[in-house]
């Protein structure tokens, strides 16, 4: 399970980059064509209609996920039943977002204080129903454990959204850049759609041959609807709580400038999360099956397994682009952002934070405790807003950073407080400073190194060597772990990667 997990995270991970990678070049881009003012307008529009949807249409496919994931290998005609109640209940939610959304757009304009955003909004509505479907099939391939699929699926909606939102920027302006969001996550669904009804369909179906029939009545509705509305809340106060300083920017300080400096801080500075995300769509699904098996030993090994991966290229990730928030800022989205860089070099250990608490929320959610990560992230929305309200006021934007960042260092604590009491000890303290150690080092060999448009990332790669081998040297890294590395990009099957790292070479 381990070794599967390592590689299954490895690939999905490298889907992230490449998707994320399509999100940076479309903001930049897009940021180039619309100038600050617009791609402010942009950034309101699109974050918020992505948020609804996120925050709640992710609920059914997620607890779809769940429920699929824990008997999808021994009852595939249940698969087929949760699927199906799933799909129904989906359409009713959704269907009723999108109309509630579009009659919304004048009301929502007006509370963000700019009338003119109404025409935004509604075009915006159409990326709800497009949304909604492609997230529904990369849920139930999470649920089958389909990683492989659904990092096809994400690097060609990758490619889609470069072509359609750039594209379509370029020729009508933000209308443009938001339909060409829409059109890109309805192309996906296409996509999973069809691999569905062509394979995998067929596959589960074939295999449910000769199950018996009264098993339709061992899951109830209620039940995908009790973990769902859960879900629903959680996503709903954790989009609430990284999303609502750019609305307070927006409705404190009346300004589409700033508005527009202070999402490209927020753009960049979200790298490490984006790309640590592949890892909620990893334990999800795990967590929830040996959580279900009452194999408490795999659980905690694959919950530590995790957080050292996580812990070792999260620090250097957070520091380096804290330290280089400068030229960054100028390659993404030129020199007329520059002023976005110093928020973000706050911003960036708020992320880091932020994505420990994520990671570590689908553990919880994963074993059944859904309540715990959402009322942290209830709490802390509560502690973002007036902390922004407040510092927003005093220091501008950079008060908004700080405000984000200090709320993500709570809610990090308060979420490894309830991992340790249920899983036991999640990484190793000794493990734990000897990662701080080597942060600690790069940052301050950083210092001294220039910080030109280009050359910073050739530093960026010299001081993540060093990272490794400061970690290296003092044992925290080994042969072991390199070897394990080289065999998963290879694609070696887990077996011979578990022999090798035994000592036991496979025989050819």
């Amino acid at each position: 399970m381990s070794s599967n997990l390592a590689k299954s995270t490895f690939w999905l991970v490298i889907s992230e980059i490449i998707f994320n990678l399509s999100g940076y070049i479309i903001h930049s881009f897009v940021g180039r064509i619309l100038g600050p003012a617009d791609y402010g307008r942009y950034g309101l529009v699109v974050t918020l209609t992505t948020m609804v949807i996120i925050l709640i249409g992710n609920g059914i496919p997620t607890a779809m996920a769940k429920y699929i994931s824990e008997i999808f290998e021994t009852n595939p005609r249940l698969v087929l039943i949760i699927k199906r109640k799933a799909i129904f209940l989906q359409s009713i939610l959704i269907g009723a977002i999108t109309i509630l959304f579009f009659l919304a757009a004048p009301l929502i304009s007006k509370l963000l204080g700019d009338p003119t955003l109404t025409p935004l909004f509604r075009i915006s509505t159409l990326i709800i129903p497009a949304f909604a479907m492609a997230s529904f099939y990369f849920s139930y391939y999470t649920g089958l454990h389909k990683f492989n699929v659904q990092s096809v699926l994400k690097t060609l909606r990758s490619i889609l959204k470069v072509a359609a939102i750039v594209g379509l920027a370029y020729a009508f302006r933000v209308p443009g850049s938001i339909i060409g969001y829409a059109l890109a996550a309805f192309s996906v669904f296409l996509v999973a759609f069809t691999l569905d009804q062509f394979r995998y369909a067929k596959e589960i179906k074939k295999a449910a041959e000769g199950q018996n029939l009264s098993l339709e009545s061992t899951f109830p509705t209620k039940k995908l609807v009790n973990y769902a509305w859960q879900i629903i809340l959680f996503f709903l106060a954790y989009e609430l709580l990284i999303s609502i300083d750019l609305y307070l920017v927006k409705g404190i300080m009346h300004s589409d400038y700033l508005t527009g400096i202070y999402n490209a801080s927020l753009t960049v500075g979200r790298i490490p999360y984006y790309i640590f995300y592949a890892l909620t769509i990893m334990l999800l699904p795990v967590i929830s099956k040996t959580t279900s098996e009452n194999d408490r030993k795999l659980t905690n090994g694959i919950i530590s397994q995790s957080m050292r991966l996580m812990t070792i290229l999260l620090v250097p990730s957070v520091i380096l682009m804290a330290q280089f928030a400068e030229p960054i800022i100028k390659i993404f989205y030129s020199s007329e952002y520059l002023s976005a860089a110093y928020p973000m070099s706050i911003l960036a250990y708020g992320v880091g934070f932020l994505t420990i608490f994520y990671v570590m929320s689908f553990v919880l959610n994963g074993a059944d405790k859904t309540r715990i990560p959402m009322w942290i992230s209830i709490f802390g929305v509560i502690v973002n807003t007036l902390l922004n309200y407040i510092l927003i006021k005093r220091f501008g934007i950079v008060g908004s950073a700080i405000a984000t960042t200090i709320t993500s260092f709570v809610a990090m604590l308060a979420i490894l407080f309830y991992v340790w009491k249920d899983f036991g000890t999640i990484i190793k303290l000794k493990s734990l400073l000897k990662i701080a150690a080597g942060g600690i080092i790069i940052y301050v060999i950083s210092l001294f190194f220039s910080k030109g448009e280009f050359v910073f990332i050739l530093w960026s790669v010299i001081l993540f060597a060093i990272y490794l081998l400061i970690l290296y040297f003092l044992g925290e890294i080994d042969k072991k772990d390199l070897i394990y590395l080289k065999k998963i990009i290879a694609k070696k099957k887990p077996d011979d990667v578990e022999k090798e790292l035994s000592g036991n070479e496979p025989s050819a």
